[in-house]
């Protein structure tokens, strides 16, 4: 075990938690909660409902996290709360149901916020480059 938790890849993991902006374990986040949602879309199409039912909750896990992380001083947080919240219900009852439409909705809303930090983030690397500039 103890072969595994020290190999290069893992520690390779480690260090770009370790040395990642914020924004960029935001987007770490999403990548996660993406990829597990896919595998759950996976998991569904080959009627595999423990693969589809482990990858939804590990979603909703991340999810979860992301709404724990929101500060709400500023207005924004309560409305991507409200989006987590509401991804959150998605792919509870997508798990539940089995239901694909459910699923790909939730993913969606994923993907798009994603993108959004990966471009919040670039907006205030840039602003950080010309003050410092």
């Amino acid at each position: 075990m103890s072969e595994l938790i020290n190999s290069p890849y893992n520690k390779y993991k480690q260090s770009a938690v370790q040395t990642s902006t914020p924004a960029q374990l935001v987007v770490m986040l999403y990548d996660g909660a993406i990829r597990f949602i896919k595998t759950a879309l996976q998991g569904l199409q080959q009627h595999d409902h423990e693969k589809t039912s482990t990858n939804l909750g590990k979603a909703q896990s991340i999810v979860s996290e992301l709404m724990g992380t929101l500060n709400f001083d500023y207005e924004i947080s309560k409305n991507l709360y409200s989006l987590y919240e509401y991804t959150n219900y998605l792919l509870i009852e997508a798990n539940i149901r089995k239901d694909q439409q459910k699923i790909e909705e939730a993913l969606s809303y994923l993907v798009e916020l994603r993108e959004t930090w990966i471009q919040a983030n670039k907006i205030a690397l840039g602003q950080m480059e010309t003050a410092n500039g």
